[in-house]
C-alpha cells in the first residue's frame, strides 16, 4: 500500500480504536509490577535507517534481560531487511507485519498480537512518535509495561492513553538517546512521570557490519562485471523514500556532480544506488552522465551486498535517508544532505558522517508533532544545497581518505 494510504488508515481508524481501547484501559485495573522485566518487545514500524538509531535502545535492552533471545522487534516486512542483516534481534523473534493489500496487513496484525502474548512479553517499548497503531500493538500485545511518547498538552497527534509509562517528546535530543530514553524509563514509577531528572545518555558505538567471503565475493564480481575492477568507487543515492519527498536533492544536481567528481578523480568509478523501484530512475541519471565511468547497481544488490558495497567504496553522497544510517555500521564516509529534518536529530551515528544543511528559515519544517507532514510543496532547503558545496565536501573527504591510506601504507 502506498504511504499515503497507511497514513489515513493510521488516523481514520487508528483514532477511535485508541479511543476505544483507553476506555477499556480505565474500566480495568492495572497492578504496577514489582519485578524488572524479563522480556522486552520493540515497536518500531517503518523507516529502516531509525532501526539503526535504536541501536542503543537494543543493546541497553538485551543487557536487562539477560541476552537477545528476550527481545523481540515488532517491524512492517518491507522495513525488516536491516534487522535480518546486522542480526541484533534473533531471527525468529522479528515479527513482520505485510502492507501489500489490507487482508494481509489484518491477518499479521492478529498473528503478531497472538504471538507476542503467546511468549507473555513483560514490557513494550514504542519506538514510533506519535503512531496510532503501533500504540494500538502496544497496548494488545499484553505486556503490563507500555512505554511510549504522550501529547500531554495536545502538542502532538492524538494517540489516547494507552501507555502505562508516558514520556515527553524532547525535540532538541537525538532520536537515538530518545529511543534510548524509553527503556531507562522501565526503572522508573509511572507516577512519576513525565519528569525525568537525569542527564541524555550518551549513544553506544555501533557494531561494525563484518561482510562475509562470500559477500565480497559476490559484490567485488558485480564491480568487476560493471568495469569497475581496481578503481575506487564512489556512490550516489539520488533518491529518499516515499515516506518524505521532500527530502530530495534535484537529480540534476546529482548528474552534475557525478560530472565534476569523475573529470576531477581519473582513477574513481560512480555508481548510483537504489532499490529496486529507483532502478529505471537511476539508470536515466547514468545516461545523462554520459560517461562509461558511471554505472548503476540500483536494485541490483540484496541488502546484505549493499552493506557489503558500502564497505569496499570510498564516499556515499546521500539525501537524509536509510542508507546514511545503513552505511554508518561500514568504513565508507557518508557526505548526507539534509533540508526538512536536522542533523542534530537524525544525524547518522557516525564518526565519517558529514551532514550537510543549507540552514535557512524554514528548514526543518517536518517534526514529531506534526507527523513528519509538511505544507510545502518547494523544498528550498533542498534546492538551497548547491554542487559546488557538495562537490567540495565530497572531495575534501574523499582527499582525506587517500591521504590517510598513503600514511597507513608507509608504515
Amino acid at each position: 500500500m502506498r504511504v499515503t494510504t497507511m497514513r489515513r488508515i493510521d488516523r481514520w481508524v487508528g483514532v477511535p480504536v485508541c479511543a476505544a481501547l483507553t476506555l477499556v484501559r480505565k474500566l480495568k485495573h492495572e497492578a504496577e509490577p514489582n519485578n524488572p522485566p524479563s522480556s522486552i518487545v520493540f515497536v518500531k514500524l517503518a523507516e529502516q535507517g531509525s532501526t539503526v538509531l535504536a541501536w542503543s535502545a537494543i543493546s541497553n535492552a538485551i543487557d536487562r534481560v539477560g541476552g537477545r533471545d528476550r527481545v523481540y522487534f515488532v517491524v512492517f516486512e518491507e522495513n525488516r531487511p536491516v534487522l535480518d542483516a546486522v542480526e541484533w534481534i534473533a531471527r525468529e523473534n522479528i515479527l513482520s507485519i505485510r502492507t501489500d493489500n489490507l487482508f494481509n496487513l489484518a491477518v499479521d496484525v492478529m498473528r503478531v498480537v497472538r504471538s507476542l502474548r503467546r511468549v507473555g512479553v513483560d514490557a513494550a517499548i514504542d519506538l514510533e512518535f506519535f503512531s496510532r497503531s503501533s500504540a494500538i500493538l502496544s497496548f494488545l500485545s499484553g505486556a503490563r509495561r507500555r512505554v511510549g511518547f504522550h501529547a500531554f498538552s495536545g502538542e502532538a497527534s492524538y494517540r489516547g492513553d494507552l501507555c502505562t509509562h508516558r514520556i515527553s517528546f524532547n525535540p532538541y535530543l537525538h532520536t537515538s538517546q530518545t529511543f534510548e530514553i524509553l527503556v531507562h524509563a522501565l526503572d522508573r514509577s509511572p507516577r512519576d512521570l513525565p519528569a525525568y531528572g537525569a542527564h541524555p545518555p550518551v549513544p553506544r558505538a555501533l557494531p561494525a557490519f563484518c561482510p562475509t567471503p562470500d559477500d565480497l565475493s559476490a559484490v567485488r564480481r558485480l564491480l568487476d562485471d560493471a568495469g569497475c575492477a581496481g578503481s575506487a568507487v564512489v556512490l550516489l543515492n539520488a533518491n529518499a523514500s516515499d515516506l518524505v519527498p521532500l527530502r530530495r536533492w534535484p537529480l540534476d544536481r546529482y548528474v552534475e556532480l557525478a560530472r565534476r567528481l569523475l573529470a576531477k578523480y581519473p582513477e574513481c568509478r560512480i555508481v548510483m544506488t537504489g532499490a529496486a523501484s529507483e532502478r529505471s530512475a537511476a539508470e536515466r541519471l547514468v545516461k545523462e552522465v554520459g560517461s562509461r565511468r558511471c554505472i548503476s547497481l540500483a536494485g541490483r544488490t540484496a541488502f546484505r551486498h549493499l552493506l557489503t558495497l558500502y564497505t569496499v567504496s570510498e564516499v556515499l553522497v546521500t539525501n537524509d535517508s536509510g542508507p546514511a544510517h545503513f552505511a554508518s555500521l561500514t568504513p565508507i564516509d557518508v557526505v548526507t544532505l539534509f533540508g526538512p529534518e536536522t542533523p542534530a536529530a537524525f544525524g547518522a551515528l557516525s564518526p565519517r558522517s558529514h551532514p550537510l544543511s543549507a540552514g535557512i528559515v524554514c528548514s526543518p519544517c517536518l517534526n514529531a508533532f506534526n507527523d513528519r507532514q509538511s505544507p510545502c510543496r518547494n523544498n528550498l532547503c533542498m534546492q538551497a544545497l548547491t554542487v559546488d558545496q557538495v562537490f567540495e565536501e565530497a572531495a575534501r573527504v574523499y582527499e582525506r581518505r587517500h591521504i590517510q591510506t598513503e600514511v597507513r601504507s608507509e608504515k
